[in-house]
């Protein structure tokens, strides 16, 4: 076994990337500018969306989206137990109470059936998370939306290059936030964006993004520019900076082939891992998509590999190789835990999911040699000949 450690993700940053930030430094302008703007207006025509609004991070655009709404104490917003913490928190930071439905044994993502019985007249919003870069059934939980008269801010973190029913994700339906974290297809380093159909909360986010303040830096320190400026709200720092940008210039013209090999280790990993007992693997819906891949997520099966999730990642780990944890069940943390009232037993196919799921390594960049090591150190691990 190699002594190099192969870890569960890693981005792929071109030559020409790496001179575009190097560029940006020489320039002298390095915060929020024109690379801003460019990233943007390439981001709005890649997931064809009519407006696109660069920030700090997804955290930043849940939070932005949310804050937009003007949740009152008691107003509910629905989302999945089974995504990243951010979620729930920017909720909850946004004023809002959050309301959770199970989600799909196969698919990790919300039980669009089990919707209906959720909404409740304080319901203002339902945020479905495209969990691993598979879309949510869309159509009929749009459908309940309008019926209710409720905001989408569709969690889309893993799902830039998605496509549902041959629509892309951000080109249909409400609000999209994207992230560009290291991990995610494409990467600014740090960073995300919110797509919108709503010129209004798109106003909103672009203002708040910035400490309310009616224009930006550079808006101001141009050679055209007028340092005075106007707080007309309070708000946040929440900016991409065009170093980020000169990154994200490159890797969006990247990200299709970047999902095309993604495809091929996870289909890879589907074939070989067919007939391993010790597994169950993720499910595909029957409804046309294309699953952007961020993770491949199988679950292990306990008394078939003789170990549970967390041995397992120890011991890849001490055969060099790396794996992720996406993710314990956001309601069985203890903040949620205390203030809310959730409990185990509530969300069965959430936390029989939590309790198994492992993220195996998956990237770009990865040799097909790599992923035979990924198979090697498993049937080692599970004693299989």
């Amino acid at each position: 076994m190699t002594d190099e450690f192969l870890p569960f993700s890693r981005p792929t940053i071109s030559r020409e990337a790496i001179e575009e930030v190097v560029a940006c430094l020489q320039s002298g302008w390095i915060t929020t500018g024109p690379r801003v703007k460019k990233f943007e207006e390439a981001l709005a025509v890649y997931v064809g969306a009519p407006r696109v609004l660069a920030l700090s991070s997804a955290t930043a655009g849940l939070h932005l989206a949310l804050a937009a709404l003007s949740l009152e104490p008691g107003d509910e917003v629905i989302t999945t137990p089974m995504t990243f913490a951010a979620t729930l928190n920017t909720i909850v930071l946004a004023g809002g109470r959050p309301v959770l439905v199970d989600v799909e044994p196969a698919t990790y993502n919300m039980d669009v059936n089990r919707l209906a019985s959720a909404i409740t007249t304080r319901t203002r919003a339902i945020i479905p998370v495209h969990f691993a870069g598979l879309p949510v059934d869309m159509d009929p939980l749009y459908a309940l939306a309008e019926k209710h008269g409720l905001r989408v801010i569709e969690d889309a973190a893993h799902a830039i290059g998605t496509e549902y029913r041959g629509r892309r994700i951000g080109s249909f339906g409400d609000t999209q936030v994207f992230s560009f974290h290291p991990n995610k297809n494409i990467t600014t380093g740090e960073g995300g964006a919110v797509a919108t159909r709503d010129a209004k909360l798109a106003d909103s986010i672009a203002l708040l993004r910035f400490h309310g303040m009616d224009r930006e830096a550079w808006n101001r320190f141009g050679k055209t520019g007028n340092q005075h400026y106007e707080i007309v709200t309070p708000g946040f720092k929440y900016n991409m900076m065009d170093m980020q940008a000169a990154l994200g210039l490159h890797q969006l013209p990247a990200l299709d082939g970047f999902i095309r090999r993604r495809t091929e280790i996870a289909r890879r990993y589907q074939t070989l891992l067919a007939d391993w007992p010790q597994w169950t693997l993720p499910g595909t819906p029957a409804y046309p998509h294309r699953h952007a891949w961020h993770l491949f997520t199988p679950l292990i099966n306990p008394q078939a590999a003789n170990m549970d999730r967390d041995a397992f990642m120890q011991g890849m780990k001490e055969r060099n190789i790396g794996t992720g944890l996406h993710y314990r069940a956001v309601h069985l943390y203890p903040y949620y835990r205390d203030h809310f009232g959730f409990r185990r037993g509530d969300f069965p196919n959430a936390e029989s999911i939590s309790d198994r799921i492992v993220s195996l390594p998956l990237f770009p960049a990865m040799s097909d040699a790599d992923q035979e090591r990924v198979i090697m150190a498993m049937a080692d691990l599970f004693q299989r000949d």
